[in-house]
């Protein structure tokens, strides 16, 4: 099986190269390329047509907020993890809201960004703890839109929201994985969007669950 071909996007150099040479030297992993800034990162994606861009937030010239609406216009199929140290939520719901596939905190173990990687590629959306409870909590506040989801579709759906893949789903509420897959694809036709990140920002911005 062919590894996962990485572009890095990180301004500090040092943690930069220790990336590199981490998922260089771990079985089912592969740095294409990797970069200081993201001035340039659509040219890039095109380039090298990676699988997953590990994105800093803070980096000089075009930050990754704007960097993560780039690689998406540029090659929407390309999975974007933000690897950075702000958890405050007017960042982390801009970097959602325009694609982002997962949100990790740079204190995030090296195993555990492993972990992340494999499960964006299995369609999920992998966040730090301390994220996934900023994006919880958004739940209860105002007052939600009705979609007529059903008591399973609001399960499936926070699931999704903590970044399981369908796999996961399908174990975590012990069903089939097309009985997940299915759920996936009312609630999707339910919130008229097309896919779960599509499916997540709605959810943030609309206070839906």
């Amino acid at each position: 099986m062919n590894p996962i071909s990485i572009i890095l996007f990180e301004d500090n150099e040092r943690l930069r190269e220790s990336l590199v040479y981490l998922l260089n030297n771990t079985d089912g992993f592969k740095v294409l390329a990797d970069y200081g800034h993201c001035n340039d990162a659509a040219s890039a994606v095109k380039v090298y047509k990676p699988e997953v861009v590990l994105m800093d937030i803070d980096m000089p010239g075009t930050d990754g907020i704007k960097g993560v609406k780039m690689i998406k216009e540029a090659m929407p199929l390309t999975a974007v993890i933000m690897f950075t140290v702000f958890e405050d939520d007017d960042k982390l719901f801009q970097c959602l809201c325009n694609g982002a596939n997962g949100y990790l905190l740079k204190k995030t173990a090296p195993g555990k960004l492993f972990e992340a990687i494999q499960e964006v590629m299995e369609g999920g959306a992998p966040m730090s703890p301390s994220i996934a409870r900023k994006v919880l909590n958004s739940f209860n506040q105002g007052k939600p839109k009705e979609y007529n989801l059903t008591p399973r579709e609001l399960d499936v759906l926070q699931l999704l929201i903590k970044g399981y893949s369908s796999k996961m789903i399908a174990a975590e509420l012990m069903i089939s994985f097309d009985t997940a897959r299915s759920h996936l694809k009312n609630i999707y036709l339910k919130l008229h969007v097309n896919c779960g990140k599509q499916a997540i920002s709605k959810v943030l911005i609309e206070h839906i669950l």
